[in-house]
């Protein structure tokens, strides 16, 4: 037969659902056997066992002499059998006593599966021994197409079951990650808010939360956050940190004193280049507009001031979190009057590369984008300058997770 055909035809055999290697090689086998077209009239398949370091049947179909279920034979008194980590395929002299009284005189051996460490080399995970009326070298090119085929069957179905587990895992991920995730809009008292993340891969390291403190009503809290590393390694530190955030906010009434508590949580439980970048913001339900906030190390949001058109930026007031246990965070405060508008967000936003990778999104056009929207709402303020840095960015291979908080009182 044809060396390609028969690999094809293999394949095909496999093409149904198994729940193990040894289903699938049961199967493959028994339709080996079966096809008129290889000149192969039985065989048996042994897996290796390291605790015995010996070859176990499991498996024998065809027109041969039944052996006894689970019989076992020792490597030691098979050297060949090394040989097929190069060689795939042999034809030897049988000299196990029992399976020569079976009738077993001469044999082919063919190794399929992973290559697994023995301690005078490496052996196939799988040997599979075919009887045939054709015991000569012609029979070896049969054999090692066998090998290849089967082999590549068992690593395919492997790599299947790992995607398949991965795309669940993943799945998962990104299902507690939307779940640590507050509704987008939300109006407290004469504040309209809208917020949205956008991780880069399927999950990421930015958040945001709305957050308040046991029934207290007339106090928000507002954190946007960064943590430094990518993918599923950030999701869970920010997975950590929003659930540290919502228990320490009914326990802490100042917030230097949470600021503090969570920097030393961070320290303890992630290495120094797992930081957070973190803006926390308290809203009150005060005609004054008063907002209290601490920036830890993260980008300065924007307060943009309708009566006078003024931009103030709100700069850091403490070091990023979790490399220093020790720092001290300093509040400060700023007023919100009506139709200003509070700009939070990540540097997703801010440091967007363009196609070339050599011009940044830049902060002057945030600022921009909330002069030209100052008469909009929240969430058109919030999707109008994520839109403009994703176009911005669009076709480039630079990108980061994006997240935006938009706060803008109304009256």
């Amino acid at each position: 037969m044809n060396q390609r055909r028969l690999y094809r035809t293999i394949e095909s055999f496999a093409s149904d659902h198994f729940h193990n290697d040894k289903e699938v090689l049961k199967h493959v086998l028994n339709e080996i056997v079966k096809d008129e077209n290889i000149d192969i009239k039985g065989g048996r398949i042994w897996q290796f066992e390291q605790s015995s370091k010996s070859y176990k049947l499991i498996h024998q179909i065809g027109v041969i002499e039944r052996l006894e279920p689970g019989y076992k034979i020792q490597i030691s008194n098979y050297p060949i059998f090394l040989k097929l980590a190069d060689q795939r395929s042999l034809i030897a002299n049988e000299t196990d006593k029992y399976l020569r009284k079976k009738g077993i005189i001469k044999y082919s051996v063919t190794g399929v599966g992973d290559r697994l460490p023995h301690e005078d080399g490496t052996v196939f995970q799988y040997l599979l021994a075919f009887n045939s009326e054709n015991f000569d070298r012609d029979l070896l090119p049969t054999l090692n197409i066998i090998s290849v085929a089967v082999s590549s069957l068992l690593s395919r179905r492997r790599i299947e079951q790992k995607v398949s587990q991965l795309a669940r895992d993943i799945d998962k991920a990104r299902e507690i990650q939307q779940s640590i995730l507050p509704p987008p809009a939300l109006q407290f008292h004469q504040y309209d808010i809208y917020g949205v993340s956008i991780p880069d891969r399927i999950v990421g390291g930015d958040f945001f939360d709305y957050l308040f403190a046991d029934e207290e009503k007339d106090r928000l809290s507002i954190v946007v956050g960064d943590a430094a590393s990518k993918g599923l390694r950030a999701a869970s530190q920010a997975l950590y940190l929003v659930g540290g955030l919502r228990m320490a906010v009914s326990y802490y009434a100042k917030i230097t004193a949470l600021m503090s508590r969570l920097n030393r949580l961070l320290h303890s439980a992630f290495s120094e280049e797992q930081f957070v970048s973190m803006f926390y913001v308290e809203l009150f339900h005060d005609r004054r507009g008063l907002i209290l906030y601490a920036n830890a190390g993260h980008n300065s949001p924007f307060v943009y001031h309708a009566k006078d058109q003024s931009m103030e930026v709100l700069e850091p007031t403490g070091q990023i979190m979790g490399p220093f246990p020790d720092e001290k965070y300093v509040v400060e405060n700023t007023y919100l009057q009506p139709g200003d508008i509070l700009v939070m967000y990540t540097d997703g936003i801010s440091e967007a590369r363009d196609v070339t990778g050599s011009l940044m999104y830049g902060e002057q056009r945030i600022q921009d984008r909330m002069i030209e929207l100052a008469d909009k709402n929240a969430e058109t303020i919030c999707r109008g300058i994520l839109n403009s840095a994703w176009q911005f960015a669009e076709g480039s291979d630079e990108t980061d997770d994006r997240t935006i908080v938009v706060v803008k009182r109304n009256h």
